[in-house]
């Protein structure tokens, strides 16, 4: 039986509820205080995996709660309606610290790994990014070593999300340093702590101040090589597949930042009276709520649509950079007109508003900028030229 609501199903539609319900009870009222203090809310994550978020998409025989990726994606969604920063952190640990293992990881590595992951006994994080190799992910200057029965890694990463709480860490470093570009790479799992690895001071940022953002440094850290992630030497394309589904969720983040900045824009309007009426009555602020409710409807067709590719196994790297890249600017567009519909009121913190509008920002920055997402999406419709 299917929902009117986009297609989804009874089971789909029960999980909107239920994280809907946990994100206005446990995440709400929360979200002003660590955007506030920039404390990372380990009792959400707590509760989350005590109620099986963390591990909705994958099989219940890894500790997951054997839901599809739409579900997931509907997860990503309502909590980040309510706070961008814990949406943040919540779906880099299922589609960043979690899934390569799952879609990449051998049997024995998922035995060992995904249990305690999607249980939320601990956190994932990922480390792609480095201080001089953001959007050319390919130029990474880290390197593992071959020492035998082991491998010795140097480098650092930057912009990581979750290290502080993770005990995991998915992460790139170059294996074989006579192969030019992103040939040559390797994943790895990296277990914390241990002797080597340390990470920085908590980046000051100017939105999803609740999530864990730090650098991350590695001075001769021991790896095993049965850390080795999918095939050696060629660990670029799993970090490639995995920002693929990653842009999907960081659609849905955008997506529900900018429903949450919509939501509290109409109510606004709807009771702020000027000239003796509410402003909802006015022909421009009706006008911006239609355009904003159009927009985030279209986004919302975006991000389902590739999501459900993704479930289907067709290809859809076009489809979830379209989505990253249109959600993401319409989030931000939304939430500009949300405090321009407050007025005076908007610009302060009494409303959450100004805080969505910053959150909103990252989106068009992390996992692919705006600009890497044109360069994407071009390249699939026309080819590399």
């Amino acid at each position: 039986m299917f929902s009117t609501t986009f297609d989804l199903t009874t089971e789909q539609e029960d999980l909107r509820r239920m994280v809907r319900d946990f994100a206005e009870r446990e995440v709400k009222p929360k979200a002003a205080e660590i955007d506030e203090t920039a404390e990372f809310p380990i009792d959400t994550f707590k509760k989350m995996g005590e109620l099986g978020l963390l591990g909705i998409p994958f099989p219940e025989e890894y500790g997951g709660a054997g839901a599809d990726y739409l579900s997931y994606i509907l997860a990503v969604e309502e909590i980040a309606r309510v706070c961008g920063g814990t949406g943040l952190s919540y779906a880099a640990h299922v589609s960043l610290g979690t899934s390569p293992i799952y879609y990449h990881g051998t049997e024995k590595q998922k035995e060992q790994y995904l249990p305690p992951l999607t249980k939320g006994e601990f956190l994932g994080s990922f480390g792609l990014s480095e201080p001089n190799a953001g959007s050319d992910a390919g130029g990474t200057k880290t390197t593992a070593i071959d020492n035998g029965d082991h491998f010795i890694l140097n480098g650092a990463k930057q912009w990581i999300t979750n290290p502080a709480y993770a005990k995991t860490i998915i992460l790139t470093a170059k294996t074989d340093t006579s192969q030019k570009g992103s040939r040559g790479i390797s994943a790895f799992v990296l277990d914390t702590p241990t002797k080597g690895y340390s990470f920085g001071k908590k980046e000051d940022k100017l939105g999803m101040r609740g999530s864990d953002t730090r650098p991350l440094f590695f001075d001769s850290v021991v790896l095993p090589k049965e850390n080795v992630l999918g095939e050696l030497h060629k660990g670029f394309p799993v970090f490639m597949q995995t920002l693929d589904a990653g842009r999907i969720s960081i659609g849905a983040l955008a997506l529900g930042i900018a429903q949450g900045a919509y939501e509290e824009a109409a109510k606004y309007a709807k009771t702020r009276k000027q000239f003796g009426q509410p402003i909802a009555s006015f022909q421009g602020i009706a006008g911006m709520l239609a355009d904003m409710a159009t927009q985030i409807e279209a986004a919302r067709h975006l991000v389902y649509h590739a999501a459900r590719l993704k479930m289907a196994g067709r290809d859809f790297t076009k489809e979830g950079a379209m989505a990253k890249l249109f959600a993401s600017e319409i989030s931000s567009k939304v939430c500009y007109d949300a405090i321009q519909i407050h007025g005076g009121y908007g610009y302060t913190r009494e409303y959450p508003v100004e805080r969505m509008w910053r959150d909103a920002k990252l989106c068009e920055i992390g996992e692919g900028t705006s600009e890497i997402q044109r360069i994407v999406i071009s390249r699939q419709i026309l080819g590399r030229l």
